[in-house]
């Protein structure tokens, strides 16, 4: 896969920790950067640690299905995508408003996990392992792929990292409308790279 593969796969995997960085954003009121840091640590570091851990199952495999990795590649991308779009639809939030008041009193599910007045390292270690379950299965497709994996994960790391840094921080004033959204555009991104895998080993 080229660099770009990569990027654009990273941050269709970062789009659920996005969504939930966002989430939290909405509810902080204070000690803004420090908790954005801490947030993105965890997600990022998880986020690089689960493909590797698939990546180093998955290369024990490698040898017995080479001649359709790619189709279980796309599956496993197109399944990931799918279950993305599918799960913020399902959870869509109604009547949502930028207004502060309103905004400051939604509460995700993932919200339930995170004490209201500190990130406790269980808390953020639960969270992070919820959002990085599909990096896992894709790591197994870069086995498939023969990925240079250490490259691989600290572009998947660093992705997600920025990108929740940048949600906490924008979530009190545009974290309703995004959130949703963030999911739709990390599904459909995991499918058409799936589809781009698959057409290219089969073209």
């Amino acid at each position: 896969m080229s660099f770009l593969s990569i990027f654009m796969t990273a941050i269709g995997l970062s789009m659920d920790a996005f969504a939930v960085a966002l989430a939290k954003g909405m509810s902080l009121k204070k000690n803004l950067l420090e908790n954005a840091l801490k947030i993105a640590v965890f997600f990022g570091g998880f986020q690089a640690i689960m493909p590797f851990i698939g990546w180093f199952a998955g290369r024990y495999f490698r040898d017995y299905i080479e001649s359709f990795d790619h189709w279980i590649a796309f599956i496993l991308l197109g399944a990931i995508g799918g279950k993305m779009i599918y799960e913020s639809f399902k959870g869509e939030k109604e009547n949502c408003s930028l207004d502060e008041d309103d905004i400051a009193n939604e509460v995700s599910v993932e919200e339930e996990l995170i004490e209201e007045k500190g990130l406790s390292n269980k808390n953020l270690t639960l969270l992070a392992i919820a959002t990085s379950i599909d990096a896992l299965a894709v790591g197994v497709s870069f086995a498939f792929l023969n990925v240079s994996i250490l490259p691989a994960i600290s572009i998947i790391g660093i992705t997600t990292f920025v990108l929740c840094m940048i949600a906490v921080l924008i979530g009190r004033k545009l974290g309703c409308i995004l959130q949703k959204y963030a999911e739709v555009a990390g599904g459909i991104i995991l499918i058409l790279m799936g589809l781009k895998i698959l057409i290219e080993h089969i073209g």
